[in-house]
């Protein structure tokens, strides 16, 4: 604790002050309602849907994993930061089916396009995938923060993040985590940007950053030799892991569903867009810089899951310190509040209130604050597996993605532009998907115990990425080759729910609810990621 002084503490009493604040106004503001309770009475407006969406993706796993990821591994990892343009996937092709349905949940809207068994297994596996990346990789991240920042005990910070987070979110509800969130956001990227700036100085500016870093660093596209990233793999893997995280997963979407129209999602989501340019900046260049200080010798570098955290320490003077310590607290709660608040959402409203139809608001709004703390115990039981699957926090994470993600992705996708495919042909891809996908994790969990160059050895040692582009065609395959031999789905039973489906008025809704702004705003977004892939190749300065 001795590297924050006295200006520091008050800049974090008063964010914390501010946090207070805004969640008890929230709070006091919130009805007992399962509308307001789950989507904040669908009422909120682009800026405050999009700062959520940012604030829920950018979490404690970017502030200790990409930096450390990048420290590690350089630029490569960058492709999961890049995904603005499937942001605009969201708003875009998404949203106006997902409002005009007026869903709680993801699983609710795949009931609605297939069978309430696809609802209720869609419920369990994002529940599942809830416990094993982002609860418990939050909850650990924060923990280590804790532990870098003030020394306190791992256990001990973990369970400070989980109750002082969960005393806001259970009580507020979705207002008052996307509120806070908003509000995160900001103080996370001022911060970052502000650390960036000092890590920059240090090194001698981009110039002597980008001179002081081996070619291979700054390569996002490593060769199809690379046993860890080929670029082939990561190309293609990276934008299905992106389809089901930002198209399909709960804790994204439902900051869409809490929109006051199609517009306001779809400009949120456009915001959301820019703002996830610049994680890509603020969290992976500094873990370069680390790299580089580090190989200077001008900062020890132990672990490189805490890079963000040592540049924190040894380049922010004093004063600025606290407003860092703001952000870090920001990303910790901010990112495990959506969790809370996504899990309670899955559970009450796919779940029990399918089995409970006779419950009231008050009850729904009670099961969910329960729901919520068995998933984060759930979590926080699993943060002892993690280092089986990988030592790098962001590797872990994406690795654990991308044995979930390819069947979810590859139903939403295909199932609201080939309205053909029926329900026997999207719980067929799902439950072997999800079964293929878990085998492959545990494989990989226990693959040293394995028999050398056994079968099962050679499928837990497949690389994710290429496992990924797989996992993806065959659940495509799977889907398609199923319902085509199965009688075809209900036209009126999906109508609205597919683009072949969606009657005239409503496209002419969807299309007055857009502009050009909106269209030429979405085109810089593409040109600029475009532009960070170019400089960042072997035709750029990774060449």
């Amino acid at each position: 604790m001795n590297f924050l002084g006295t200006v520091d503490w008050i800049f974090v009493i008063l964010y914390l002050l501010v946090i207070a604040g805004v969640s008890i106004w929230s709070i006091r503001k919130s009805k007992e309602s399962a509308s307001d309770y789950f989507l904040a009475n669908r009422n909120l407006g682009w800026f405050v849907i999009g700062a959520s969406i940012l604030a829920s993706n950018v979490g404690s796993e970017h502030i200790v994993g990409l930096a450390g990821s990048a420290a590690k591994s350089g630029t490569v990892l960058g492709h999961y930061e890049l995904h603005s343009y499937i942001v605009l996937i969201l708003g875009w092709v998404f949203v106006p089916f997902y409002m005009r349905s007026m869903v709680y949940t993801m699983p609710e809207f795949l009931e609605r396009r297939f069978s309430p068994k696809a609802r209720r297994l869609l419920s369990i596996i994002q529940l599942l995938s809830y416990v094993i990346t982002k609860a418990s990789v939050t909850i650990f991240a924060g923990a280590l923060v804790f532990n870098q920042f003030m020394g306190v005990d791992f256990w001990t910070g973990a369970i400070i993040l989980v109750v002082v987070t969960g005393v806001y979110t259970v009580f507020g509800g979705l207002h008052a985590v996307m509120y806070t969130e908003a509000i995160q956001a900001m103080v996370l990227l001022i911060g970052s940007g502000i650390l960036l700036v000092f890590g920059l100085k240090e090194v001698g500016g981009w110039s002597g950053m980008i001179a002081a870093l081996p070619k291979e660093k700054l390569n996002m596209f490593p060769s199809l030799n690379d046993p860890n990233y080929p670029w082939l793999g990561i190309l293609f893997a990276s934008p299905i892991v992106g389809i089901w995280y930002w198209c399909t997963d709960q804790h994204i979407v439902q900051r869409c569903l809490a929109g006051r129209s199609e517009k306001e999602a779809r400009r949120g989501t456009i915001f959301a867009a820019y703002l996830k340019l610049l994680p890509f900046f603020i969290f992976l260049i500094p873990g370069l810089i680390a790299y580089v200080l580090h190989s200077q010798g001008k900062l020890q570098l132990d672990d490189n899951n805490a890079a963000f955290p040592a540049m924190v320490k040894s380049l922010m003077p004093i004063g600025l310190r606290g407003l860092l310590a703001g952000g870090l607290l920001a990303a910790l709660m901010s990112s495990l509040a959506s969790v809370y608040n996504a899990c309670s959402t899955l559970y009450t409203m796919d779940i029990y209130q399918k089995q409970h139809p006779e419950a009231s608001e008050k009850q729904l709004v009670k099961v969910g604050r329960i729901a919520t703390g068995v998933v984060v115990l759930l979590g926080m039981a699993w943060i002892p597996l993690m280092g089986k699957i990988s030592n790098g926090l962001y590797d872990y994470l994406q690795s654990v993605q991308s044995y979930l993600a390819p069947p979810i992705a590859a139903v939403f996708l295909l199932g609201v532009f080939f309205k053909r495919l029926n329900s026997n042909g999207a719980l067929s891809a799902m439950v072997i998907g999800f079964i293929i996908g878990i085998l492959k994790l545990t494989l990989q969990m226990f693959k040293d115990d394995l028999p050398a160059n056994g079968i099962l050895y050679q499928f837990g040692t497949i690389n994710f990425l290429y496992f990924c582009i797989y996992l993806f065609l065959f659940s495509i395959a799977v889907m398609v080759t199923v319902s085509l031999c199965t009688p075809k789905p209900d036209d009126i039973q999906i109508q609205g729910l597919t683009f072949a489906t969606t009657v005239a008025e409503d496209r002419a809704a969807s299309r007055a609810s857009w502009n050009k702004i909106d269209v030429i705003l979405s085109l810089i977004v593409v040109i600029i990621i475009v532009g960070i892939f170019m400089y960042f190749s072997p035709l750029g300065v990774g060449g």
